[in-house]
C-alpha cells in the first residue's frame, strides 16, 4: 500500500533536516505547535488539495535580538523556540522550514504559503527582517525569492 501524503511529508521533513536526531532543532511535537499557536497563528501553514498535505510551511515571528543570537550560533533551533515568548512584540521572521511534495514543486505553491503567512503576521508586527538557517539550494533560492517578494532583507544562519 503506498504512502499516505502525510506519511510522505513526515519522512521528507526527517530526511531534510534529520530533526529526529538533533534535538536542537525544533521538532513541532504536540506541545510545540502549541506553543507555535500562542506566538502566532500563522505560524504553520498546509496545503491540502483533499488527500493530506503537499505542502508545510513554519514561521516564528520572533525579536532581533532572539535573530543575531540565532544566526551568529549563540543560541540554538530549539532555544529560539524557547525564547520566543507569545504575546511579545516581534520584529522578525523565521523562515523555519518550507516543504512541499516532490510532485508539487516549481509550482509557487511555498512562496504563497510563506508570503500570505508574513502579511498575516505583519498586521500585528513591524517586521523588518527575515532569515534562515537553509539546508538545501532549493530552500535557500526560496528564502532569497521570498525576500525579494516580501521586501524584506534577508539573514542567514551559515554552518
Amino acid at each position: 500500500m503506498p504512502q499516505s501524503n502525510f506519511e510522505r511529508m513526515i519522512q521528507l521533513a526527517d530526511e531534510v533536516f534529520s530533526y529526529r536526531t538533533d534535538p536542537d532543532q525544533i521538532s513541532v511535537t504536540e506541545k510545540e505547535r502549541e506553543q507555535l499557536e500562542q506566538i502566532s497563528p500563522a505560524t504553520l501553514s498546509e496545503f491540502n488539495e483533499g488527500d493530506g498535505p503537499i505542502a508545510w510551511i513554519l514561521l516564528i515571528p520572533t525579536t532581533t535580538k532572539v535573530m543575531q543570537d540565532f544566526i551568529t550560533h549563540t543560541i540554538s533551533e530549539r532555544q529560539l523556540l524557547e525564547q520566543t515568548l507569545p504575546g511579545a512584540k516581534y520584529d522578525a521572521i523565521y523562515l523555519c522550514s518550507a516543504l512541499v511534495l516532490e510532485e508539487y514543486r516549481h509550482k509557487g505553491i511555498a512562496l504563497k504559503l510563506t508570503l500570505d503567512a508574513i502579511y498575516t503576521m505583519q498586521k500585528d508586527h513591524e517586521i523588518k527582517a527575515l532569515y534562515v538557517w537553509p539546508f538545501t539550494d532549493g530552500g535557500d533560492k526560496l528564502a532569497d525569492v521570498i525576500a525579494t517578494k516580501s521586501g524584506l532583507p534577508l539573514l542567514k544562519r551559515e554552518d
